[in-house]
């Protein structure tokens, strides 16, 4: 699953196009590289987001086209 896909099918970020201007901004990186929006993640990915306020960092734990909100949480557990 491309890792913008997977940002607004996680909900970690609201939209889509959000994701992928961050990815073109050089805000996402996986494994300590830069990628692009079209990066295909895999399940055990360690991804990390910048942001004005500061950084997360999660490991991809499944991958799915669509989730509920409730399951959303399960795609991902945030490494500290």
């Amino acid at each position: 699953m491309r890792i913008d896909k997977f940002l607004k099918v996680s909900r970690i970020l609201k939209r889509r196009t959000l994701a992928q201007e961050a990815a073109d901004a050089g805000k996402i990186t996986v494994g300590g590289k830069v990628v692009k929006p079209s990066y295909r993640l895999k399940i055990g990915d360690e991804v990390e987001l910048n942001f004005v306020g500061g950084t997360l960092k999660f490991r991809v734990l499944d991958l799915k086209e669509s989730v509920k909100k409730e399951e959303a949480a399960s795609l991902y557990e945030i490494i500290a």
